[in-house]
């Protein structure tokens, strides 16, 4: 015979709020491979890629409306599991500590590498096309308002 052993599933609540919505945006717009190309990291970083810890730390601000260091990490320990499905398994609470953002942000510190990041960011997201209409169409605002003209010193300004 064999013993049957009955064991209670682990259930874990978590808000998840915004998060999948920015993060997958986020994805879409390819920031994190972006980050990880142009910004190199030394050997002395461990855990998760700048480019992770980054896109983590711009949900968390997009999301909460807080770009403090010392907040991240809280906010993260209770969205773990869910970060986790974005970020693999591997990911810890103290790959978003605050001593962590700040060397983020110290290898995010050269203007050079932020022209370069942009140039292909913005390459890969704005579409510009050579549209030569034949003709044009402008609409006036149906808005109006009243103003009165005040002289200072012999020159005329509007109060609009």
């Amino acid at each position: 015979m064999f013993a049957i052993m009955a064991t209670e599933p682990i259930i874990t609540n978590e808000r998840i709020d915004d998060i999948p919505i920015l993060l997958t945006q986020i994805e879409r717009m390819g920031v994190q491979p972006l980050i990880d190309k142009h910004f190199p990291r030394h050997g002395n970083w461990q855990g998760k890629s700048l480019g992770s810890v980054a896109v983590i730390w711009l949900a968390h601000i997009l999301s909460q409306a807080d770009h403090r260091l010392n907040h991240v990490q809280a906010w993260a320990s209770k969205r773990l599991e869910t970060l986790k499905t974005f970020f693999g398994e591997e990911l810890r609470e103290l790959d978003l500590s605050d001593d962590r953002l700040e060397a983020l942000l110290r290898y995010l510190d050269c203007d050079r590498n932020w022209h370069l990041f942009e140039e292909e960011l913005g390459g890969s997201l704005l579409q510009v096309y050579d549209i030569k209409p034949e003709r044009g169409r402008m609409d006036s605002t149906t808005a109006w308002s009243i103003g009165r003209r005040v002289s200072i010193r012999g020159k005329c300004y509007s109060n609009l």
